[in-house]
């Protein structure tokens, strides 16, 4: 059972083929959880945009709840050019516009990443954890626990240390529980 329908994640179909000098590629970093927000506003704008989503499932009470949440948390692309990036700022969940140096490269990426989409690939995000990165545990039955990364014989372990004793232990666990601490 969905939560709530999926919403439009790109307009038009063709924003890869817009030509770069007419409709550079810039990317909107919004206020938390407003990507649907932005990609609504763009899309009554008239404005081209890609916001990559991921489908999840998630099970409660013996039912199965689907959302569709962004692959790229805060981010939204988008092709409004210059003179119209104040509808972006109109949006009134846009917390900054980030610039594009390189507008081949970047649509190149977004366009293989939409590829994969279509071909019904399972995205899901992945958020580089560094070794000696602090990090907090989000669900599971560690869930709030904290620690440092560490990366050994190809699995990602949580390192918790006794500071007082200079000791430490160390914990095998999926990078999936695994979140940045800020």
């Amino acid at each position: 059972m969905p939560l709530l329908p999926r919403e439009v994640d790109i307009q038009p179909e063709e924003i890869f083929t817009l030509p770069a000098g007419a409709f550079p590629w810039g990317v909107a970093h919004v206020r938390s959880r407003q990507e649907k927000v932005l990609a609504r506003h763009l899309a009554e704008n008239g404005i081209a945009f890609y916001l990559p989503l991921t489908m999840t499932r998630r099970h409660r009470a013996g039912r199965v709840f689907t959302s569709h949440l962004p692959l790229f948390n805060g981010y939204v692309f988008h092709r409004a050019g210059r003179e119209r990036l104040d509808l972006l700022w109109r949006s009134n969940v846009v917390a900054n516009l980030i610039e594009v140096p390189d507008q081949e490269e970047l649509g190149a990426e977004l366009a293989q990443l939409r590829r994969l989409q279509l071909a019904g690939a399972s995205l899901k995000p992945w958020t580089e954890l560094l070794p000696g990165q602090p990090v907090r545990i989000e669900s599971g039955s560690f869930a709030g626990y904290t620690g440092v990364v560490v990366r050994g014989k190809g699995h990602d372990r949580l390192v918790v240390s006794i500071s007082l004793l200079r000791q430490s232990a160390s914990v095998e666990l999926d990078r999936e529980v695994l979140r940045r601490v800020r």
